[in-house]
């Protein structure tokens, strides 16, 4: 129950269900909402479902977000374009000032292992949303990270900054050459992805930006962890063709640059959110990685 929420979250989802009156429902709703339970705390946010004529998920801001340079407008306006191409639960209601967001609960079918292809399908169809004005600048993204973490000591930051030369040489290859932005999830990791009703949606938005649509392709494929026979079949599919080795690099070069962009964010957190043992395996990925991607 709401019980177990912080104090500020729980005045914050309050007042959210006070203005139930003012959610966009279809059917309107007629009483206010109640509370269900807490979905479970994210890695940022809280999650919580509540029902009225149907049921919802409130999600509440539990953290600053322009420490992580997010831009909640951009969100909800991508959030009705997706809504409206039928790739994201219906977004009801959004209040900036309380960070909090609405969207209906897309209640998870119980075999939540979409193929590939789907995957694949998804993000063709996130790609095609109309353009925003918000763009993904990994490099500024990077360089905030790392100048909140400057003072730091410990000994996983050490060994991931004597990588930052490796990424940024990564980086500068992939984003060489004359590319297209589209809006991107940038986070369309398997925790952002529900088979609800037979089909495959995209939730939690909160990163969308205008970017490059190779950056997205890699959020999932380094993100997912997946391996050589998954990584070419959700590209290929993605192309509708087979892929280049052109394209393989491209893909393979932001995979670095995602990986360590996600440990710093990790190590950025106020509160650890990775033992030793899990920060370690993440290091060890991104140094094979780098490794690989950079070899002659």
């Amino acid at each position: 129950m709401a019980t177990a929420l912080p104090g500020n979250i729980r005045l914050k989802l309050d007042q959210t269900l006070a203005q139930w009156r003012h959610w966009d429902c279809d059917p309107p709703l007629t009483s206010a909402p109640t509370v269900l339970r807490v979905l479970g705390e994210g890695l940022s946010n809280y999650n919580i479902l509540v029902r009225a004529t149907g049921d919802f998920v409130v999600r509440v801001d539990g953290i600053h977000s322009a420490s992580d340079q997010l831009n909640r407008p951009a969100e909800w306006r991508s959030l009705q374009s997706a809504y409206r191409a039928g790739i994201a639960p219906r977004p009801c209601y959004f209040n900036p000032e309380l960070g909090c967001v609405v969207c209906e609960y897309l209640p998870p079918d119980p075999a939540q292992a979409p193929l590939l292809p789907d995957v694949a399908a998804l993000l063709r169809a996130v790609h095609a949303l109309p353009p925003r004005h918000h763009r993904l600048e990994l490099e500024g993204r990077i360089l905030s990270y790392e100048k909140r973490l400057e003072h730091r000591r410990e000994p996983a930051l050490a060994q991931l900054n004597s990588h930052g030369e490796a990424t940024r040489q990564c980086l500068a290859a992939a984003q060489s050459g004359t590319q297209a932005l589209v809006l991107c999830h940038n986070d369309l990791l398997r925790a952002n992805r529900i088979v609800s009703g037979g089909r495959l949606w995209a939730i939690d938005w909160e990163y969308c930006a205008m970017g490059s649509p190779w950056y997205d392709l890699a959020v999932v494929t380094a993100g997912d962890g997946l391996d050589t026979h998954d990584r070419n079949l959700l590209l290929e599919s993605y192309l509708g063709r087979p892929a280049t080795a052109a394209e393989y690099a491209r893909l393979d070069q932001y995979g670095c640059v995602y990986r360590y962009l996600e440990l710093l964010w990790y190590l950025a957190r106020d509160h650890p959110l990775l033992d030793e043992e899990q920060t370690g395996a993440k290091l060890q990925q991104l140094e094979n990685t780098l490794a690989s991607t950079l070899s002659p």
